[in-house]
């Protein structure tokens, strides 16, 4: 496959990872906000959906089209910013799978509170924090990742 198209490609799957996760960082977390078990069990379903939808695939996409790049671009692993982009990848996506897995658990509880009119449950909020770190780690891995892959430093 020609360069440009696997670049392409490439910044098209990135745009979607990352899209994908600031928007719905963005919803779960001012929905949660809101304290409203009925919506927040609305938001947090199609949450779990995207990352299943959007997330999953990009995450294995990513690293695919990225070696390849290398291949053709005749880059190797001893280049600081591959080695870096790489680790920061590795580390956001080590946030990322606990994420999941929160999240699949942040759903059923404000599922049972909504069905059961009540409010949610103090582990929601414990849950919430561990979300947010998780989420702050991954964001600010990936924006350095995008920034080597730009910059290509070094």
């Amino acid at each position: 496959m020609e360069y440009l198209v696997v670049k392409w490609l490439h910044i098209l799957s990135s745009t979607f990872l990352f899209g994908t996760g600031i928007g719905s960082a963005f919803y779960m977390l001012f929905t949660s906000l809101t304290r409203d078990a009925r919506a927040v069990a609305v938001v947090v379903r199609y949450v779990v959906i995207a990352d299943w939808v959007f997330t999953t695939p990009t995450v294995i996409f990513q690293p695919l089209s990225g070696f390849y790049l290398m291949h053709l671009a005749g880059f190797s692993f001893d280049m600081h910013w591959i080695a870096w982009s790489i680790a920061l990848y590795l580390l956001a996506g080590a946030c990322w799978l606990p994420v999941v897995w929160i999240q699949i658990r942040m759903r059923e509880m404000a599922r049972r509170a909504a069905a059961a009119g009540e409010d949610l449950p103090a582990d929601y909020w414990r849950y919430l924090r561990y979300w947010v770190a998780l989420g702050v780690v991954a964001f600010c891995s990936l924006v350095a990742v995008f920034y080597l892959m730009v910059a290509k430093p070094g």
